[in-house]
């Protein structure tokens, strides 16, 4: 029975000891560090003259688009001279018309006024007649006044058929449909055969090939913008196209708080009117706080960057970030010039983890 107690309290103290051991040991792991686990690199924020940029996006259309079309209607047409791309000069045959029917209107205007030029070199001639035969009182007053209004009515008939005639070569010019102006055809609705209607459009002309660059930007922008100002735009190729600011609009549309900007591309490259591109505008220098654009993560939408805290912890901190210089970003509010950030695996951290910094650089 003694011997059955005493292995009965043995049991129970080792299992104590046991107890007081695991205890001991979980208490002197709250003291020890914890081992890092990510490498990184660390940054300090600096200040920096960089070009002041206004981001917008836009699209490209014609400085003025002309819609042509001829001044006569139900006239078939021959020839089309020209297809969408052409430039052409100011002043050159875009496309002919069926001459022939102007043609024969022309030739009669031109007889019509001959015959009225006849009657009233007769007309004249009877009234000089007239008037010697009225000296010699062979006629009366009332015949030589008849006399008188035929040759007036003749003068008049002629001048009728000159305006006539002039109205005719008039029609028959028109039968040429040239440019207005230099530039280049952007679109073309006509085939050769068909009927044209008069005012209809037949051919659209991108007057002297200039295109220029549209955009909405904000009214908080707006002031900071000038005309000459110049804007760079990304263009399919990816080539850089160079645009100069040539009106800013005077006001400001109430629903969107937007107004227009409009930019002259004198060179567009591959850009083409009716594309959409992001235009970067240049509106001056400003002092301001950069860091490297991996120091930025995104999360939920919004830009963070973590800084380096004591104990080699990492806190993650939001930013209000401005648009990519380069390979910089500005940083507008919540972050100090000199305060050290990480640079590289940024994107791997979350807040407070502990990290082991490289390449020389310190907390």
């Amino acid at each position: 029975m003694i011997y059955v107690i005493s292995r009965k309290f043995l049991v129970m103290g080792v299992t104590l000891a046991v107890a007081l051991s695991l205890s001991a040991c979980s208490r002197g792991g709250d003291k020890a560090p914890a081992a890092s686990s990510l490498t990184v690199t660390l940054v300090a924020a600096e200040r920096r003259q960089i070009d002041r940029e206004i981001v917008a996006s836009g699209s490209v259309a014609a400085w003025q688009e002309m819609s042509l079309g001829v001044e006569v209607a139900g006239l078939r047409v021959a020839n089309v001279l020209v297809e969408p791309g052409d430039k052409v000069a100011a002043g050159q045959a875009l496309l002919e018309l069926d001459r022939r029917t102007l043609e024969v209107q022309a030739r009669q205007a031109e007889a019509s006024l001959a015959q009225a030029r006849a009657n009233a070199e007769l007309a004249i001639s009877q009234e000089k007649r007239g008037a010697s035969l009225l000296e010699r009182n062979l006629i009366s007053a009332n015949d030589f006044e008849v006399l008188r209004a035929n040759r007036s009515t003749a003068e008049a008939q002629v001048v009728s058929a000159e305006a006539e005639r002039d109205a005719s070569k008039l029609r028959l010019g028109f039968a040429t449909l040239r440019a207005p102006d230099a530039g280049v055809i952007s679109a073309r609705t006509v085939q050769p055969g068909q009927i044209v209607s008069g005012g209809g459009e037949l051919l659209r002309l991108i007057r002297r090939g200039r295109l220029e660059w549209r955009a909405e930007v904000s009214e908080n922008d707006l002031t900071r913008i000038k005309v000459g100002a110049t804007v760079d735009l990304r263009g399919p190729s990816g080539d850089v196209v160079t645009g100069v600011i040539r009106a800013v609009s005077p006001s400001i549309d109430s629903q969107t708080r937007t107004a227009l900007v409009y930019a002259d591309l004198e060179k567009p490259g591959a850009l083409r009117a009716g594309m959409f591109a992001e235009g970067r505008l240049r509106v001056g220098k400003a002092e301001v706080t950069v860091i490297p654009r991996q120091s930025v993560v995104f999360r939920d939408g919004y830009p963070y960057v973590f800084v380096m805290g004591e104990g080699n912890k990492v806190l993650q901190r939001r930013i209000d970030s401005g648009p990519p210089q380069g390979d910089s970003v500005e940083v507008r509010s919540g972050l100090k010039e000199d305060e050290k950030v990480v640079a590289r695996g940024a994107g791997f951290l979350s807040d407070g983890d502990i990290v082991k910094v490289v390449d020389g650089q310190s907390s």
